[in-house]
């Protein structure tokens, strides 16, 4: 064994010399937490070049070393340990660290900012408070969890010096002075989780048969029975008591545990995942605590026990593991309610291929009314934000009118199929299961080539036609001269155009999470059942009515959220980025289409003989593109992360893909024959 002198020796002998249990309880903390960050200072040259590991272990033992060979130093530290542990409150240490001060997300969130934000103060009385600045670093849980018996041992004979003596008289308690506190913080703890079991939003998402017996009624009543029975010493009595809290509490874990199966089918909160985490992680430092209580080798629990407060204290102050951690639950309802949706937008034979067609080919029309429309808003010259917002009210009432026929937009259909596409993942480490999920992107594939030619086959067509008439009837088209040469300089491929691409596949994707969020909280809140039996809608409308009303707004309000929030995102994204001095605009591939035709019409057929038609072409077949892929990839990352999948062998999932294109290239872009 290395035997080290920690360096500089000097700080030892200050921080020794500095020791004075008459001080203020803030300058022993603050003795305390010196202590504490010289025993992990970074190492010096001797230590390094020993190839020491673990050095606060080895600076302990140096530590303990030299108050041995000097009781004076010994006699004060042991003193002021003492009265630190007298003055503090030490019960917050095992009932507080680690969890919120209200069981509610977004007030954590502001006590996790406040923690990063805030510098950390020694003048405190809660050990709870203490403990973040005497143990700040990750590393203090690994040297912890190394510290030997013999050194525990040692700890614990400075630390409370009569021990020894006391365990020769039975008539002298010496039980370690950190019972009391553990107990009272055992109490609080098991009060936390009896009073969330028995709240309303967990007990009504509980299974009724683990609730039968009424374990969180019970837990009290058992807690209090294992208190007496330690205080009395009697061992038998003690055994028997933790026996029945131990059960108790698996009982309680298992209810809790229940809850996130009633919000698969119910709909996810996020203040309620988060607190039967809340629950699950009192339910383990319960049972933490009574491994200590009940463990014959009292220090070694309490050292194990203590590098599990370090732990937890780090993970609760991460904002980005607090966010990521409650809201994977969420994330996964709401890809699961886009994954139903996305369903209907894969086609898998050739009758739903033609049905495909004539669906875009609807929505191409539909959108061509878009396309007058936005051009008669740009016409009447309004400010930036009305501006938008009589665009994204133009393109949400188109974009339901599709819905509200049964039509489609292409573009909606990328970040609806990803969570379904995602779903097969799940299975494609067999054989099975990765045929199964490549004729699934052939099928994808497909199906976003027959919207997209749908909708551009009808959308140019009509706005042609519409045009044409103009010029026949008035003598004018609809569109003007100075617009329709803007589009050809707006639309161009050399142009900003594939960014504004990118960035509408964003809103795009941001539009399905929206609508996946909605569903969820209608269901959540039960609003179906709301509407169909409420007493004022039944008297009003009768029931058939009222089922049929609500039965309509369950299956539609997924749709209506989606399309309302992407028409209106469309229109006011710009003029609010532009408000920041960003000037992003929007380049959706079916209305770019359609803009292009009436530029056409205005203009003439001469056009097609300029270079600048052409460069719209391919800046458009670019927009399709980035719409499909941009929205398609980020929905498809959503999925997977909320689904827990990680892609070890994406090289794989690409060779099987090119090995089916080389051998059946059709049934990427036409259905199968019948």
């Amino acid at each position: 064994m290395l035997a080290l002198r920690p360096a500089p020796s000097w700080d030892l002998t200050a921080l020794l010399n500095a020791a004075d249990a008459r001080a203020e309880l803030a300058a022993r903390n603050l003795w305390l937490a010196r202590l504490l960050e010289w025993l992990r200072h970074p190492a010096s040259q001797e230590e390094l070049r020993s190839g020491a590991t673990l050095l606060p272990v080895l600076r302990l033992k140096h530590l303990l070393n030299v108050l041995e060979r000097n009781p004076a130093h010994a006699q004060a530290v042991t003193q002021l340990l003492n009265s630190i542990w007298r003055d503090l409150d030490a019960s917050g240490l095992f009932a507080d660290v680690g969890f919120a001060p209200r069981v509610a997300l977004w007030a954590e969130f502001q006590h996790r900012l406040q923690q990063r934000l805030l510098p950390r103060t020694a003048d405190t009385r809660d050990l709870a408070e203490l403990f973040g600045l005497l143990f700040p670093e990750r590393s203090d849980e690994q040297w912890l969890l190394a510290l030997d018996e013999a050194l525990l041992l040692r700890l614990g004979a400075l630390l409370n010096p009569a021990l020894p003596a006391a365990a020769e008289h039975a008539a002298v308690d010496a039980a370690p002075q950190w019972r009391e506190a553990m107990l009272r913080g055992l109490t609080v703890l098991v009060s936390s989780v009896r009073a969330a079991g028995l709240s309303g939003p967990l007990r009504r998402r509980m299974s009724p048969d683990l609730l039968a017996d009424q374990p969180f009624e019970q837990l009290a009543g058992a807690c209090d029975g294992l208190i007496l029975a330690l205080q009395s010493g009697d061992a038998a009595r003690s055994a028997q008591a933790l026996q029945l809290l131990r059960a108790l509490l698996d009982v309680c874990q298992r209810a809790a545990s229940s809850v996130p199966e009633h919000l698969e089918a119910f709909g996810v909160s996020v203040d309620i995942v988060f607190a039967v985490e809340q629950m699950l992680a009192r339910i383990e430092r319960i049972e933490a605590l009574l491994d200590c209580l009940g463990a014959e080798h009292h220090p070694r629990e309490l050292a194990r026990l203590l590098a599990g407060l370090v732990r937890v204290g780090h993970e609760r102050r991460s904002i980005r593991t607090l966010f990521s951690h409650h809201y994977s639950l969420l994330a996964r309802k709401v890809a699961e309610r886009s994954a139903e949706t996305g369903e209907h937008y894969i086609t898998r034979s050739r009758e739903d291929y033609r049905q495909m067609l004539r669906h875009a080919a609807g929505g191409g029309a539909i959108i061509a009314g878009t396309t007058f429309a936005k051009f008669m808003v740009m016409a009447l010259g309004l400010t930036a934000f009305w501006a938008g917002f009589w665009s994204g009210v133009n393109y949400a009432a188109s974009f339901v009118i599709i819905h509200l026929l049964h039509w489609t937009v292409a573009t909606k259909q990328p970040a609806m199929t990803a969570p379904a596409m995602a779903a097969k993942l799940q299975h494609i480490n067999t054989p099975a299961g990765l045929n199964s999920f490549v004729d699934e992107v052939a099928h994808l594939l497909r199906s976003q080539i027959a919207g997209i030619l749908g909708n551009l086959a009808v959308v140019a067509p009509v706005v042609l036609a519409v045009q044409g008439l103009s010029q026949v009837l008035t003598g004018t088209p609809l569109v003007g001269k100075e617009s329709a040469e803007y589009v050809l300089h707006s639309l161009s491929l050399l142009g900003p155009s594939p960014l504004f691409a990118a960035f509408t596949g964003v809103l795009l994707f941001a539009s399905s999470l929206i609508a996946g969020w909605v569903e969820n909280w209608f269901v959540l809140h039960r609003v179906e059942a709301a509407i169909g039996w409420n007493p004022g809608l039944i008297a009003r409308l009768g029931q058939a009515r009222a089922q049929r009303w609500a039965a309509w707004w369950r299956g539609n309000v997924s749709g209506l959220a989606a399309n309302i929030s992407l028409g209106l995102m469309l229109g006011l994204a710009p003029a609010l980025l532009s408000f920041v001095g960003l000037p992003i605009e929007v380049r959706h591939v079916t209305l770019s289409t359609g803009q292009l035709a009436a530029a056409v019409g205005t203009l003439g057929f001469e056009v097609l003989q300029q270079p600048a038609f052409w460069w719209c072409v391919a800046g458009i077949a670019l927009t399709g593109v980035l719409n499909l892929g941009v929205s398609f990839y980020l929905a498809l990352r959503v999925a997977l992360r909320s689904r827990g999948i990680q892609l070890a062998d994406q090289a794989l999932l690409r060779r099987s893909i090119w090995q089916r294109f080389r051998e059946q290239p059709r049934s990427f872009f036409l259905p199968p024959k019948d």
